[in-house]
C-alpha cells in the first residue's frame, strides 16, 4: 500500500509540473556566458577543502529531479508550518548546500536574475562528476526555479529497499528506461551510505540471500546492533571519491550495500549492462552521460530565484 501511494503521488507530482521553456546548449550564451566558469571555480574550491561536496552535490542533484522535476526544489527552506524537501528523512544526511549558495551569489553579482538555481545545481552535478574524475557533458541550459518544496513529496524518491520491480516504475515516472537505470545507479561509485540505509539486509538471523557473507560480516563490524551513532556507515566502494566503474564490479561480487543495488542482477536486461559497464569504464561512462543529461532535462520550475533558499 505504501508503495501504490507512492506511485500516485509521483503521478500527480509529475502531471502538476509544468515543461517549462525548452532547454538549449546556448541560452546564456549572450545573457551570462562566465555562469559555468564560475559554478565550476565554485566547485573546485569546495572539493578541496572537503572531497565529499562532489558526490552531495550529484546526489543533491538526482534527489532534485526526482519530486517535481530539476527546479531547485530541494534548494528551498522550510517556512512556517511548511516542512521542505531538504528537511525530509531521505534528505537528513545531505550536506553541501553552501557551495549552490556561493555559486548563486558569484553568479548573481555578474548576471543578476539570470540563471536560475535549478541550472547552478545542474552545473554542479556535473562539475562534481569531472572533478572525481568521470566525464564531462554539455548541460542543458534554461531550467526555472519551482516555488513548491515539500517534505512529504520525497516518499517518492527511490528507496534503498526497492526491488527491481520498483525502481523500474520508479524510474519510468521520470520518462527514464531501465537502460537510464541502470546506467544511473552508477553514481553510487560515489559516496557514503549510513548503516540505517543498509542494516536490514546484513542482520545475522535474517541475513539477505544476495549479499557475500563475509561482506555482510564486515559491515556488521562497522554497523553493531548496539551502535547507534549517527555518522556510523560504509563508503559506497573502496575508491569512494572516484567516479569509476567499481561499483559494478563490486555488484558481481554481491558487494554492493544497497538491495537497490543488487536487485540490478534480478533482470536480464539490467543484470546484462551491470557486466558491460563492470568490463569497461568507457561504455559505464557514456551510458552515464546520455541519461544524466536525460534525467536533468525534466524541467518544472516557474521563475529565476534570486536567493536559493526562498522563493521571490
Amino acid at each position: 500500500m505504501v508503495f501504490v501511494a507512492a506511485f500516485l503521488s509521483s503521478l500527480l507530482i509529475l502531471s502538476a509540473s509544468s515543461p517549462g521553456n525548452a532547454l538549449s546548449l546556448n541560452h546564456y550564451e549572450q545573457t551570462c556566458p562566465i555562469a559555468e566558469w564560475i559554478v565550476a571555480q565554485t566547485v573546485k574550491a569546495a572539493t578541496k577543502k572537503d572531497k565529499t561536496v562532489p558526490a552531495a552535490l550529484l546526489r543533491m542533484h538526482f534527489h532534485d529531479c526526482f519530486i517535481r522535476g530539476c527546479d531547485g526544489s530541494i534548494l528551498l527552506h522550510s517556512k512556517g508550518n511548511n516542512k521542505a524537501e531538504k528537511d525530509a528523512p531521505p534528505n537528513g544526511s545531505m550536506h553541501a548546500f553552501y557551495v549552490i549558495d556561493d555559486a548563486k551569489k558569484a553568479v548573481e553579482a555578474l548576471c543578476p536574475g539570470v540563471v536560475s538555481c535549478a541550472d547552478i545545481l545542474a552545473f554542479a552535478a556535473r562539475d562534481a562528476v569531472v572533478l572525481s574524475g568521470g566525464p564531462t557533458w554539455e548541460v542543458p541550459k534554461g531550467r526555472k526555479d519551482g516555488r513548491t518544496s515539500k517534505a512529504s513529496e520525497t516518499t517518492t524518491l527511490p528507496s534503498p529497499t526497492f526491488n527491481i520491480s520498483q525502481l523500474q516504475h520508479n524510474f519510468s515516472l521520470r520518462g527514464l528506461s531501465i537502460e537510464d537505470l541502470a546506467a544511473l545507479l552508477g553514481a553510487h561509485t560515489l559516496g557514503f551510505a549510513h548503516c540505517s540505509s543498509f542494516e536490514s539486509r546484513i542482520n545475522k538471523n535474517n541475513l539477505d540471500p544476495t549479499i557475500n557473507p563475509t561482506f555482510a560480516e564486515r559491515l556488521r563490524n562497522i554497523c553493531p546492533i548496539h551502535n547507534k551513532a549517527k555518522n556510523a556507515g560504509a563508503n559506497m566502494d573502496p575508491s569512494s571519491t572516484m567516479f569509476d566503474n567499481t561499483y559494478y564490479r563490486l555488484l558481481l561480487q554481491r558487494k554492493s550495500l544497497f538491495a537497490s543495488d543488487e536487485a540490478l542482477l534480478s533482470h536480464p536486461k539490467t543484470k546484462s549492462l551491470v557486466y558491460k559497464f563492470a568490463t569497461s569504464h568507457k561504455a559505464f561512462k557514456e551510458a552515464f552521460v546520455k541519461s544524466i543529461i536525460k534525467l536533468s532535462s525534466i524541467n518544472g520550475g516557474q521563475e529565476i530565484r534570486k536567493n536559493c533558499g526562498v522563493v521571490n
